[in-house]
């Protein structure tokens, strides 16, 4: 993949206008695959089973999203809530969701030399790493389908998935009583099973 070919500007309006189409939000892995599903120029229609394809992927929307929120701040348009679970645009509201001075996963993704500096081995070593933090020698899949109750069910597909991850939210949200952590577990758990059974 030339990342060279890519116009970072046109990236980051193609996204901003998904992003206005999904009012709740959209995780990464949609996105991608919203792009890709359109033949977007901006990112390979190679594999993302390629490591290194996955991660130049992923590193130009994540710097597209950045920039993004950068401009859209400073034209006191919106805001763009960015992490790994859910990207959303919410309202411009002056001073309660300004830009930190130092955040170290925006100035990474700014940063092109990452983009160009960044071999396969790399990204393979990042991987392991992260399979192993998250999945602790375990099966992730399996795991996923406890932490939601669905371990047991013969017939399983995404929509029941995606019913019984919206229970569980909503149970288990900060606002009405649950803990922070048990919600990221939920949110981790359901980019899992949405890889495992898209």
């Amino acid at each position: 993949m030339t990342v060279d070919a890519f116009p970072a500007t046109d990236l980051s309006d193609t996204l901003l206008t998904l992003l206005r189409a999904a009012p709740g939000g959209s995780s990464e892995y949609q996105l991608i695959q919203t792009l890709r599903a359109d033949g977007n120029p901006h990112l390979s229609q190679r594999s993302l089973q390629d490591p290194l394809v996955l991660f130049r992927t992923h590193f130009l929307v994540f710097n597209a999203l950045y920039r993004l929120r950068e401009r859209l701040w400073r034209e006191q348009a919106g805001h763009l809530e960015i992490s790994p679970l859910r990207i959303r645009l919410l309202p411009y509201q002056a001073g309660s969701q300004g830009l930190s001075e130092s955040d170290p996963l925006r100035d990474y993704y700014l940063d092109m030399n990452q983009l160009y500096a960044t071999t396969e081995a790399d990204v393979e070593q990042l991987l392991d790493s992260f399979w192993k933090r998250l999945d602790n020698g375990g099966d992730q899949t399996r795991d996923a389908l406890r932490l939601f109750e669905l371990e047991d069910e013969p017939q399983l597909d995404l929509a029941r998935i995606r019913f019984r991850y919206r229970q569980l939210v909503s149970r288990h949200h900060p606002d009405r009583g649950g803990s922070t952590e048990h919600l990221q577990s939920i949110n981790a758990a359901m980019e899992i099973l949405e890889r495992h059974y898209h």
